[in-house]
Parts: structure tokens; sequence; C-alpha cells
């Protein structure tokens, strides 16, 4: 099916038809009639509902074969047995949109896996769009069409404006609705996408895209299926500058526990979900409420080319009060920049001290409005900043004319773009600043995550998407066997020895390290299967030995038929350089700390893979650890020209489908102009 024709029928249908709708209106399957008339949906509505002749004082038709039209948009309000049958019929009228109320697919057991294999059946045919199932509706504001049973579109006065919201949770639709109802934010449409069997979050948001109603996007999502889906629309909305902001839920490591490798316990879906979203260049919020509050700072706020953490400059009435806000913002990387000697010079002029602080506290002095008026000209036009944070006090509770005047006065002067956060609750204030689109937040925690997301969203900078391989057993490579696909990667001198042949002279020096080699052991030294500063012949033997006996304890019955001697090597540093695929985002390359630590010191940056070099070069200077590489305190410089094209070279494993996982742990850096050396590494392939 054409998009332009499921994509009309989804937001935008000339006829509707209801199946199974209740006559009660007050009922889940009653409320959508009643909220279409009341909404003053302008297009044809079918009842249908075979046991009554009429529904809520309208005719009810028994089928969709009985209607004059076939509707362009069906909502199947029925249980999920029914459902199906239903949309199947559907299918065979040529319904060109169907959406789906009911639970009882993947969630219900050996009954609801046998109905998802029907749906997923009728899906894949293409003859019908279903959005669905667990669907509470849909709502298009500007055209009265709120096809929902969701309860909360019994609030009169439903606020119309530009945002579209989508959301894999029906109940919060109503909760993001009122809640920006209350800030004076208004709506074009909001979706409730349901289990995304057919039609996903992407899907929806692409089908609103080109609506002259539509100023941004505000998706609330529970995971992370469908991505490319959210990918290519992410891209087509931030060709047209229309911002998209998001909630993700999902902070638990639990899924780390479930790693092969380093990488993967560093590289959990959320960790990869928060890398995806910037890459896209969607503003992730850490707060329901930021969802909402980041919406007018969206659109004062252009995204950037580069990385940055964002320049904030401070005025306040109340060093309290800002102390909060400046607290919370550095936890999210936001730089609080002080006024420059220019800045200060500048204020000095017009009469206001601007003290040696990092902030400009003007105190009592900032509820006089020439104060405050001239204090954010001068810092609005400063280049040392990025954006200007005002921080009322008590003022803006009992004068608000006062306190928020020169912020309503200057929004859209020219200058960089500023917000307000109000310390004491202040709702008069924040109304009258909120009316005329100033960004105004109520408490420090919403405050930092709205302004952190606006200041630090990039444009769109996505590689192009790798092969993700099918559904396959997978098996782990030893470690000489990786080394052979660490192409444009030094590694160091190795040779593989038989435990059960006479040991041979060696071709490099001593000392050295033995390590047991077999896949089945990704941790070698969990398993003891790692002796490390061997310095002669006999001692090699002892290693061999005392590996042998400390994995027979550790895995009993398995043998250890071979091990690799390695030349042992001290750099500047350790790192890990990691490579690994997401299911659903494709694949990330990751840097970290490195060592047998690495997960417990989170010290990681992560970026889609592949990375070009400059795209490696942003990874290392973001690595806290960067800074003992680079000479801290005295110490050697590392070749941190050689550690970006290690991670290049690594993050271009991910063009080969046949690679899930690949992982150097430790990659030594070796002084300025001396390169990086591998000492170990793990690559999981696809098994053949």
């Amino acid at each position: 099916m054409a998009a332009q024709i499921w994509q009309k029928a989804l937001l935008r249908p000339d006829s509707i038809a209801l199946l199974g709708v209740s006559d009660d209106p007050l009922k889940t399957s009653g409320r959508p009639l009643r909220f279409l008339r009341a909404a003053g949906y302008g297009g044809a509505v079918y009842a249908i509902n075979p046991t009554r002749a009429t529904v809520q004082g309208e005719h009810a038709y028994a089928s969709l074969d009985d209607l004059p039209e076939v509707p362009e948009h069906a909502f199947i309000l029925t249980g999920a047995a029914r459902a199906l049958d239903a949309l199947e019929h559907c299918e065979a009228r040529g319904v060109a949109v169907a959406t789906v109320l009911a639970t009882g697919f993947a969630e219900a057991g050996a009954a609801g896996q046998e109905n998802l294999t029907r749906l997923k059946a009728l899906i894949a045919r293409r003859k019908l769009r279903v959005l669905g199932p667990s669907s509470i509706g849909l709502a298009n504001l500007h055209n009265g069409m709120t096809l929902t049973a969701n309860a909360a579109f019994a609030e009169p006065d439903l606020p119309t404006g530009g945002l579209f919201v989508a959301s894999h949770s029906g109940s919060l639709i109503g909760a993001l609705m009122s809640r920006g109802k209350r800030k004076g934010l208004g709506f074009a449409g909001l979706v409730s996408v349901g289990g995304e069997s057919d039609l996903s979050v992407g899907d929806v948001c692409m089908a609103a895209l080109d609506d002259p109603n539509v100023t941004g996007f505000l998706l609330f999502l529970e995971h992370m299926n469908h991505a490319d889906r959210l990918r290519d629309f992410a891209q087509a909305a931030a060709a047209r500058g229309k911002p998209v902001a998001a909630f993700k839920l999902g902070r638990s490591d639990a899924a780390a526990e479930l790693a092969q490798s380093h990488t993967g316990a560093l590289a959990g879906a959320d960790e990869v979900a928060d890398v995806f979203l910037k890459a896209c260049g969607i503003a992730r919020v850490s707060s329901f409420e930021g969802l909402l509050d980041v919406v007018p700072l969206l659109a004062r706020v252009a995204p950037t080319a580069a990385a940055r953490p964002g320049r904030v400059g401070v005025i306040t009435t109340t060093g309290g009060g800002a102390a909060m806000a400046v607290d919370q913002m550095a936890a999210r990387g936001v730089e609080i920049v002080p006024p420059s000697a220019q800045t200060r010079a500048a204020l000095s002029a017009q009469g206001i001290d601007p003290g040696e602080s990092r902030i400009l506290d003007l105190t009592l002095a900032g509820t006089r409005y020439d104060v405050m008026s001239a204090a954010l000209k001068i810092c609005r036009a400063a280049p040392e900043f990025d954006a200007v944070l005002v921080c009322v006090g008590s003022s803006a509770r009992f004068n608000p004319d006062l306190a928020v005047q020169p912020a309503l006065d200057l929004i859209d002067a020219p200058g960089h773009p500023f917000a307000v956060f109000l310390v004491p609750d202040a709702p008069d204030a924040t109304r009258q600043l909120a009316a005329a689109g100033v960004p105004v937040f109520e408490d420090p925690e919403t405050c930092a995550d709205a302004v952190a997301a606006a200041l630090q969203r990039q444009v769109p900078a996505l590689p192009e998407p790798t092969v993700a391989p099918a559904t396959v057993a997978l098996r782990v490579l030893d470690e000489a066997q990786a080394y052979a696909c660490l192409s444009g990667v030094t590694v160091a001198d190795f040779i593989e020895l038989d435990t059960a042949a006479p040991l041979p002279d060696l071709p490099f020096d001593y000392p050295v390290v033995v390590k047991v080699l077999d896949g089945a052991i990704a941790h070698k030294s969990d398993a003891g299967g790692v002796v490390v500063g061997v310095a002669d012949q006999p001692a090699l033997a002892g290693a061999i030995r005392d590996i042998q006996a400390n994995v027979a304890r550790d895995r009993p019955g398995h043998t250890v038929a071979r091990v690799l001697v390695q030349r042992m090597c001290v750099g500047v540093g350790e790192v890990l350089i990691g490579m690994r695929r997401d299911p659903q985002m494709g694949a990330i390359v990751v840097l970290a700390a490195g060592g047998i630590f690495t997960e417990i010191y989170r010290d990681s940056v992560m970026r889609l893979a592949p990375v070009d070099l400059a795209g490696a070069q942003d990874m290392i200077a973001s690595l806290k650890a960067a800074q003992i590489l680079n000479g801290a305190r005295g110490r050697p410089k590392g070749d941190l020209d050689a550690l970006a094209q290690a991670v290049v070279a690594v993050s271009n494993l991910a063009t080969d489908p046949d690679i899930i996982e690949a992982e150097i742990n430790p990659l030594m850096v070796l002084p300025q102009g001396r390169g990086v050396v591998a000492v170990d590494a793990l690559i999981q392939v696809t098994a053949q």
C-alpha cells in the first residue's frame, strides 16, 4: 500500500468505522464515539454493533458489509479473538488502516502467541496497516479526529497547537496532554502505538511530518524496537527543522549481567539508546516533566554540528536558588561559564556590580526592571555563552510583573536564547512567561534536564546503516583467531603452543605472559587461565601446568590443549576498544579505560559505528582517562594518533556482517610516536 494512502487514513481520514462500539458512552468501548462527536469531527462515523439497532442514539450497522462505503480507518474495540476476525474482514473490504485496542497477543501466553502468529501473517500481506494491538487510539486535534478510548479526552477545551506526541504507553498520552495544557502547550496530534506489530513510533511520526500544523515531536519510549524507522524519521524531521525530544524508560543495568564481554557490560541497551538518539539529533531528557519543559527551549536553541557541553551564563536574584540549578546543570555536563572581563566591564558601565563569582548575583537590585533588563541584554550578547539562565527569587511570587517583565520584553530580541528558573511557587509568573513562549522552569532538576538536552542536541550524524545479521547461532573465536581479524591494529608478538608437545625456543625474548587458548573461555583471568611475568623456559612449563590445574578446578572436565605465549609490553596506559551490534539500533564502537576492571570504572565513550578519524579523536577527547594518556601530571604522553587509528579500525569491523562483537582489552598505548599494541582480543562471530 502506498504511504500517502495509509498516512492520510491514519491521521486525516474522511470516514471511520467503530467496530464493537458500546451503547454506554462511559465504557471504554463507548468513548470513541462520544469523543468524536464532542470534538466536532466532520467525517463520516459508522457505529458497528451486530447486537443493537442504535448506539448512543445513532444508527448501528451489523457489519462492515452493510456500510454505504468502505471506511478509511477502523477502530476495533473488541477482544483479541474477535479483533483478528475484524482485521481480516477489514483487509478483505479494502480498509486502509485499523487500530486495535485489544490486548491478548505477545503478553498472553500460548493463546496470545497463536493470536500473534495470525496477526503477523495478516500484516505480512501488506494490504492493511495496523496500529496496535494495545493501542488506546489516536487524535488529530486540528480536525476533531479524537479516535481514542483514553478517558483523558473528556477534558474540555483540548489544547490545540503544534506538538505531535507518539507514545508506547497509551495512558501517558493523557498525562502529557493535561500537564502540557497547564504549561500553555498545545498539541496537533497524539498517538498511542501500543505493541507496534506494524506501525511504529517512527512510522506515525513520519505520517505527520509534512503536516503544516505540526511544529515539533515528543516521544515517550519504552524500548527501541524498529529503531531503523525512528532513524529515518529523525533525519527527515531535522531536514525540515522540526525538533524532536524523547523520554525513554529503562536506565537499568540488569541487561549487562548477560554480557559476554566488557564491551557488552558497558554498552547496555540504555547506553546504546542514548548514543543512538543523540546521533539521530533527538534531544533526550531524563524526566517526564522535562519532556514538556524542553519544548520552548528547542524552539529557540538550534542543534550544533559538533558535540558541545553547552556554556551557560547565570543571572540570579537568589544565590541559593541559582546554586541548586548550577549544581544540577554541572552534573549533566553543562559548563557554567563566568562573565568575561569584557562582559564585566559592560555590566559595570551600566552601574551593575558584576562581582567576582562564576554567576552574576544581582541580589535585590535584580528585582528592578532596568537592572535585570540591562544585565540580560549584555549577557545575551556575550560571546562566552551559548545560553543564559535567569534565576528569580521571591519577587516572582509577590511582584511577578517586576520580576518577569524583562524576560517578556526581551524573549524575541536578538541574542543568545535564555530561560527562567522560578525558585518559589509562582503560578502567575509561570503562566505569563509560558504564554509568551519563554522557557520557564519550576524546579532545578527539570531546568537542568531541559537545558542540557537542548544545548547538547546535535544535527543528525549517522553512519551508513550496517548489515544486521539474521538470528543465528554464535561462536567465540580463540585469541589467536581474533587477532587474525584485527586488520590495521598492531598485535604484540605471540606464539601458539600445544600443551602436549615439547616446549620450543621462543621467537622473542622473555618475560612473557601465558594464556589459555580456547574460545570457550572468554574471561581467561577469571578461570585462572593467565600467568604473567614468566621469566624463562622452566617457568613457562610451570605456568602451563598451573593454567591446566586452575582451569580444571574452575571447569571440571575441561582440558587445556593449547596456550598462547605472548611478549609482555608496558605502555603509558591501557584502554579497551570494542564493537558491538545492537539488534535494533545497529553497531556501536566503545572506547573505555582498559583492564579487568573496565566495567567497574565505567569511564567509557560510545558512538554508532563505523566512525572516521575525526570521530575517533572526539571519542578520545571525551574519555576521562585520556588526561592520563595525554601527559597529565608529568607522565609521558601516549600515542593518541595511533589510538585514534585503532578506534577507526575496530569500528570498521561493523562492516563485516559475520562479526557480532569484537573487543581489544587491553590495548597498550605506547609513548608518543611508538604506536599502540593489542595484548588481548575477543571476537564473537556467526557460527558457520
